[in-house]
């Protein structure tokens, strides 16, 4: 079973591999009621696809990757970090709440799911310590990627100045509406809201709040492509009932 991947390494840094899952198809033409939404790689076990074909992709998934196993969250939307988890069975869904987890075990890959949520890769510039932080817009509201970053360096002893990150495909600015920005944001967050438009500039703030953690504009990436306008990937904006996709950091030794 083939699924397709948008593979990153950070420079410098040759023992960390990175991919963020692409669908794969592009879906129908949106209708009144679109349809769910799970053709292509949905990898989630948690929104109604055929739970058979989901375990297929995901043990397609480990193959791929060649990983001796992974850690899969239950993602809240908190600001929860796990440090060294056990591996989580690929066959089940994952009850282990957390938004975000670290390792320093190679060829452990630490998964997150996402469909229009920012996921945000970390490792140090030894490349013997990553992290995975799953940051919707609740994750940036509390300062997820910059309190993760912090808990990942003092864990492990790492300046944050030798810290790299990458953001995958998410919701981008063109498409992050906020009707309720009064009632959902503090004031403190207004900078990044167009007025007009009634959008957030996400990918702008999560840079900011890493750059505010200690990390060196240098060693901060972003892929910018919209999950909500590029058909390549699930978009839970374009359509609630709809599959995810995994981003996945690992150390390869």
């Amino acid at each position: 079973m083939a699924l397709t991947f948008l593979p990153f390494r950070f420079p410098g840094v040759p023992r960390v591999r990175c991919a963020f899952q692409c669908r794969g198809l592009t879906p129908p033409p949106a209708v009144a009621a679109p349809a769910p939404d799970y053709a292509g790689g949905n990898l989630s076990l948690d929104v109604g696809d055929d739970a058979d074909d989901v375990r297929a992709r995901r043990r397609a998934l480990a193959d791929a990757l060649g990983v001796e196993d992974w850690v899969e969250l239950r993602q809240v939307h908190g600001d929860a970090l796990l440090f060294d988890p056990a591996p989580t069975d690929p066959d089940q869904a994952s009850r282990l709440e957390a938004d975000g987890a670290a390792t320093a075990r190679p060829r452990r890959a630490l998964m997150i799911k996402t469909a229009d949520c920012q996921p945000i890769l970390l490792a140090d510039a030894s490349g013997r310590h990553v992290a995975v932080l799953h940051a919707g817009w609740r994750g940036n509201r509390c300062d997820f990627p910059g309190s993760g970053v912090a808990r990942f360096c003092e864990r492990y002893g790492i300046p944050p100045r030798e810290v790299f990150a990458v953001r995958g495909p998410s919701l981008g600015p063109a498409h992050a509406e906020f009707v309720n920005f009064e009632r959902e944001w503090p004031d403190a967050f207004r900078p990044w809201f167009d007025e007009r438009s009634r959008r957030m500039d996400l990918w702008s703030l999560t840079r900011r709040q890493l750059r505010q953690a200690g990390l060196p504009e240098s060693h901060i990436y972003g892929l910018d492509l919209c999950t909500f306008a590029n058909p390549a990937f699930y978009s839970y904006r374009r359509n609630p009932a709809c599959g995810r996709q995994a981003s996945l950091i690992w150390i390869d030794d």
